[in-house]
Formats: structure tokens, C-alpha cells, sequence
């Protein structure tokens, strides 16, 4: 097995939880095993949200977890003239366009009559393009991706994944992209970035060669292709992994504060037995 490159990236809006420790531990497995490198990213773009005291408590969880990483630590909010260069990169494509729509713009446009039922994508509804083919100035706006011009530049994608739950390559058509992922957010117009912009610049960035994250990501993972061809960067194999859910089968939040790391922690709980309630 060739050595990985994996990561583990959280935002520090709590405190980390089983699921956190689960996603930590499987990426930090499987490079270590391979001979490979754990690189922690601290997805941190969403400033208000994001508090100085988890990132600390971040540290402190995966270190009794056993876990140990490459030095320094990216931080997102640093990188934002990153993502900068790669929206300037778009729009030069043409690929690009703003929307000054608001929420309940995209939701009247969906329960009108003649647009049909909506379909659901990795982001929520489906974009309905009402900004498509107008002007507007980019200041202040969101911006989105194309996906009909976007997948005439790239053709069908191929993400190769390795994980359990849906082990192998999967292609997607442009016709499908645009049907069931449609024109997602590139930029938000209150941080300048997105998850699909960053994640994907930002992988690159630090040369990761398995993407390990929870199996909610998956129906996200097509866009990154498309962002990945579009940009010329190397495509990393996937390994989305189960979530790790309450008793009622609810995937846990950080709001679920029973279950934080600190709590296990301070309750004498050992690293061995995180590994044995988590199955691994």
C-alpha cells in the first residue's frame, strides 16, 4: 500500500464528540498504517461561529485520543487570498456568475406551479438558476458555480472511493450533475468562501491522498470533482465512513453535549475505551 495523506478537519463551533473522535481515529488509522501522514485543518471560516476555546479544546481531545499530526496546522481563515485566486481563476473561465437572491426568492421559485416538483442536492433544493443569465455586480452577492458551463469545460467525473458504504469508482454524466447537484455556492456573501471552494483548495494545498469524512459528505463529493478538473489539481480517493448515531439512530451534533470528549474524559473514561464504544 502506497503511504497516505489523510486529514482531519474540524470547526471549532463545540466541542468534539464521538463522531469527531470516530472520523479522527479512522483517518489517522489508515495513514498511519500505510506509513503515512495525519494532518489536522481547522475549518474556521464562518468567524462568528467559530471560538478560540474549542480550537484550544480541539488540540486537547486528540492528543488523550493518542492522536499526533503534522506541524503547523492550517487555519481557513488564513487563506482566504486562496480562495480568491481560485473565484478570480473561475470567473476567467466563465464559469462564475453572482445571485442576489434571497431564501424565500429560491423558495417561491420552487413551489411555483410550472417549475414542477424540486429536487434535493447536497446543499439543500436545487437551485432553480434564477440569477443565471443576468448581470449583476459581484459585490455583496453570492457566488455560484455554473454547472452546465461548468461541465462543458470537464466532461463526466470519476471520484474513486475506498470506504465501505460505496466502494468503487463513480461517474457522473454532466447531464446528472446539473440535474441532481445543479449550481451550488462558491461564495458565500458573508465569508467570501465555501465549503465546496475551500475543502477542495485547501486538500490540494496540503497534498492529501485520502479524503476520509462521513458518509453525509458523499453526495457533496462531485462537486469537488468538477472543482478539482476545473482547476487542474490532482484527485484525491475518498473513504466516507458511517455516522456514528444516538440511541433514537440521530446522527449526533455538537449540541449533544452528553457525548462531547471532555465529558468521557473527565468521567475517567481511557482512549481504549472511546476505540471499544466506537467499534474500532
Amino acid at each position: 500500500m502506497a503511504a497516505l495523506i489523510t486529514r482531519f478537519a474540524p470547526s471549532p463551533t463545540g466541542p468534539l464528540h464521538l463522531g469527531h473522535a470516530f472520523s479522527a481515529l479512522t483517518a489517522f488509522d489508515l495513514a498511519t498504517s500505510s506509513g503515512g501522514q495525519f494532518l489536522l485543518r481547522i475549518e474556521d471560516i464562518d468567524a462568528p461561529r467559530c471560538k478560540p476555546e474549542f480550537v484550544t479544546q480541539i488540540y486537547e481531545d486528540l492528543a488523550w485520543l493518542g492522536l499526533d499530526w503534522t506541524r503547523p496546522v492550517m487555519h481557513q481563515r488564513d487563506r482566504q487570498p486562496a480562495y480568491d485566486a481560485a473565484l478570480a481563476q473561475l470567473e476567467a473561465l466563465g464559469v462564475t456568475y453572482a445571485c442576489t437572491c434571497q431564501r424565500r426568492d429560491i423558495r417561491q421559485a420552487l413551489t411555483a406551479p410550472q417549475e414542477g416538483v424540486a429536487l434535493v442536492g447536497p446543499d439543500g433544493p436545487i437551485y432553480p438558476g434564477l440569477c443565471r443569465n443576468k448581470k449583476k455586480p459581484r459585490e455583496g452577492a453570492a457566488i455560484r458555480l455554473n454547472m452546465t458551463a461548468a461541465t462543458q469545460l470537464t466532461g463526466a467525473v470519476t471520484i474513486r472511493e475506498t470506504g465501505p458504504l460505496h466502494s468503487g469508482p463513480h461517474t457522473y454524466t454532466p447531464e446528472w450533475l446539473r440535474d441532481h447537484i445543479g449550481d451550488v455556492v462558491l461564495a458565500r456573501r458573508d465569508i467570501g468562501t465555501s465549503y465546496h471552494l475551500s475543502v477542495t483548495i485547501d486538500d490540494a494545498a496540503q497534498g492529501v491522498t485520502l479524503v476520509v469524512r462521513g458518509e453525509d459528505l458523499f453526495s457533496a463529493t462531485p462537486v469537488h470533482a468538477v472543482l478539482q478538473r476545473l482547476f487542474d489539481l490532482p484527485a484525491p480517493a475518498y473513504h466516507h465512513h458511517r455516522l456514528i448515531r444516538d440511541s433514537a439512530g440521530k446522527r449526533l451534533a455538537k449540541r449533544d453535549d452528553s457525548r462531547a470528549l471532555s465529558l468521557y474524559r473527565s468521567d475517567g473514561a481511557t482512549p481504549a475505551d472511546i476505540r471499544r464504544i466506537l467499534g474500532i
